[in-house]
């Protein structure tokens, strides 16, 4: 109040013409003492001012950014399609080139279910019996042997993968006259383990095991099952100690072939 009242008696005085001196110098006292108080309230008022300002947009960004991980989402979806897709569209045209099958007649299939534990390991397939399949025939996919069929119905089938715990095939290793030998799943996702392979055998990291063909045996010859991982000697042991990885990969199945094959064939 005492502020406004020295104001209006400055400008009276100045209107009049008197006291200019003294006006001049109450003019700039004035200014003196309200230039702080603008500053003052600058200083209170503007970060305000901004924090609205943010508190509005606040809204917007969030939304933008929502936006963008949504995108992003389905950017990688598809990229994920996209890989899924060129691994399936892979695996159909290797079932299109086996050469280890000979003239065999096959019945393509696809992967639709992993009954898979720390023992066992199957796959059931979307062919049966209606296609021809039948217990005990081979399945192939790119690279050789995955398993066999155990079971068959009407429209689909389980295949007993080499990995499994029940797994049995007959083999053949090393150059001719080559030596023969017996493969053991030890179950999924586990390397399988090689028997009657003799002591201080020479074996090399990545030779290849295929099936055996002999007489009465449960697979055709020449498919191929598995590369020699590990071999060593165990001293006093009458066999060598032998793991073989699988050469189809069995873990990411999309595709197989079955073999319409049996002994008798």
């Amino acid at each position: 109040m005492v502020l406004v009242l020295v104001t209006i008696t400055i400008i009276t005085l100045g209107n009049n013409g008197a006291l200019g001196g003294l006006v001049s110098g109450f003019q700039s006292l004035a200014s003196d003492v309200f230039s702080p108080l603008d500053g003052v309230v600058s200083a209170v008022t503007d970060p305000i001012g901004s924090f609205l300002a943010g508190a509005v947009h606040y809204g917007s960004v969030n939304q933008e950014n929502q936006r963008l991980v949504n995108e992003i989402g389905q950017l990688n979806g598809e990229r994920d399609a996209a890989r899924d897709n060129a691994e399936a569209l892979k695996q159909l045209t290797a079932l299109l080139h086996l050469p280890f099958v000979g003239n065999l007649e096959t019945v393509p299939a696809a992967v639709t279910n992993y009954g898979t534990s720390n023992f066992s390991a199957t796959v059931t397939l979307d062919v049966g019996s209606a296609r021809g399949v039948q217990a005990g025939m081979p399945v192939v996919a790119a690279g050789g042997l995955v398993g066999q069929v155990s079971t068959t119905s009407g429209g689909s089938c389980v295949v007993r993968l080499i990995t499994d715990g029940s797994a049995v095939v007959g083999v053949r290793y090393g150059p001719a006259p080559s030596q023969l030998a017996v493969l053991n799943g030890e179950g999924y996702g586990r390397d399988l383990s090689a028997q009657l392979v003799p002591p201080n055998t020479l074996l090399n990291v990545g030779e290849v095991f295929t099936t055996s063909g002999l007489q009465g045996a449960v697979f055709p010859p020449g498919i191929p099952v598995a590369k020699v991982a590990v071999a060593y000697s165990g001293g006093v042991s009458t066999q060598e100690t032998v793991l073989v990885k699988p050469i189809a990969n069995l873990e990411s199945l999309r595709y197989v072939s079955v073999v319409l094959w049996g002994p008798a064939s």
